[in-house]
């Protein structure tokens, strides 16, 4: 190797014997494996936002009716209203608008169905869901155990599982239904009539 070689090889950091001396290209290899890493941190992080603002997207568009469909409820619960009180005669024009107010509500639930708003309407004895119930109040009741729902006052209504009314409930009492709280309650004897009581 000659002299200006040497000399240049010294300016640079690099050895007379190139074998002798790797630090800098080890140097070289951290600082490669370092921007990949970055690279390969900011690809991970685009895609995760890439994930967020689809599954955001599909939440807007997917509760977009949301406000409309709460305004129509009042729609659905005043033709409720109207078929309770209408006259149970059959006959007359009274019997024809009690069918149009029949059909214009199943048409109005229809709709609402097949844009995912559901009804919820809890019978008797189900278990009552602070997610899609409200208590209204509280009474007791030989039929249905403690906390379960007792009667659903109103309606409520989910949007693709998720509550944009709550159904309007009455909860029994706690320590109500005693028959299915008490499983050790005096079987009536042979050939006797259950009157419900223990």
């Amino acid at each position: 190797m000659d002299a200006d070689q040497a000399e240049a090889n010294a300016e640079h950091g690099l050895d007379a014997h190139p074998g002798d001396d790797l630090a800098p290209l080890d140097a070289v290899i951290a600082e490669r494996d370092e921007w990949k890493d970055r690279a390969l941190r900011v690809a991970a992080e685009m895609e995760n936002l890439k994930r967020r603002s689809e599954a955001q997207q599909n939440d807007a568009r997917a509760f977009a009716i949301q406000r409309f469909a709460r305004d129509l409820l009042g729609v659905s619960d005043n033709l409720e209203r109207a078929l309770m009180a209408a006259p149970n005669d059959s006959e007359g024009a009274a019997a024809g608008l009690v069918t149009g107010l029949e059909m214009t509500h199943k048409a109005l639930l229809q709709a609402f169905e097949s844009n995912g708003l559901k009804r919820v309407a809890p019978q008797a004895g189900d278990a009552f869901d602070p997610h899609f119930h409200q208590a209204m109040m509280e009474q007791p009741s030989d039929t249905v155990p403690g906390g379960a729902v007792l009667q659903t006052m109103q309606a409520g209504f989910e949007l693709f599982g998720r509550t944009v009314r709550p159904a309007m409930v009455v909860v029994a009492a706690k320590g109500s239904g005693a028959q299915a709280a008490n499983p050790y309650a005096a079987a009536p004897a042979a050939g006797q009539a259950f009157d419900g009581k223990a």
